[in-house]
């Protein structure tokens, strides 16, 4: 006993307390490991991420399309202002149709940073891109993709897809339908891009 009339409690065995040093090792140990295969992974994450935000704050920075500042997404295509013709189901047409071969490339009006590369009912396989000021390219009736993913970062010019007949097309000539949306509203592209 001791002096205030307490029992000092039992010392841990040599054992006990080498057992105990060996599992805090093992737990330290394996936590490292873990963060030391996570943290790469974590960094890039981290990384992409906030290139991304400086890269969608500056295109929203810059400056809408005017008019004929846009190059054709199929160069030396002949461009035919089809925008509001009349569609199926009382729909107008929000867009321009661009006819070509099927496969050809077609190219980004704009830089700017790919958010969907997937598919709808009415486009088929489709490509957005939000270029300068926010606006949304929206290229649809694609027959395939170019190897580009959301989030990517494209320059003007670059492949983006192929023409088709996808989506509420199959069957009609290939060409790539060509949508401008601002503001969640659709504009007529036909005046933004150059003529030859």
């Amino acid at each position: 006993m001791l002096a205030d009339g307490k029992n000092q409690p039992p010392k841990p065995s040599f054992v006990s307390r080498v057992l105990g040093v060996l599992i805090k090792a093992v737990v330290l140990i394996g936590f490292l490991f873990v963060f030391d295969k996570l943290l790469p992974s974590i960094s890039e994450q981290t990384q992409s991420f906030v290139v991304a935000k400086w890269q969608q704050m500056s295109l929203l920075q810059q400056e809408l399309p005017t008019e004929n500042s846009l190059p054709s997404p199929l160069p030396e295509k002949n461009l035919t202002d089809t925008w509001g013709a009349a569609r199926s189901q009382g729909r107008s047409h929000e867009g321009i149709d661009i006819f070509a071969e099927r496969g050809t490339p077609i190219q980004s009006t704009t830089q700017g940073i790919v958010s969907k590369v997937g598919e709808n009912d009415l486009g088929g396989r489709v490509v957005v891109v939000v270029g300068p000021g926010g606006a949304g390219h929206y290229y649809a009736h694609l027959e395939d993709y170019a190897d580009i993913a959301p989030n990517d970062w494209v320059n003007q010019g670059d492949i983006i897809g192929y023409v088709g007949d996808s989506g509420n097309a199959k069957g009609t000539p290939p060409h790539v339908h060509y949508g401008i949306y601002i503001n969640g509203s659709a504009v007529n592209p036909y005046p933004l891009l150059q003529k030859d």
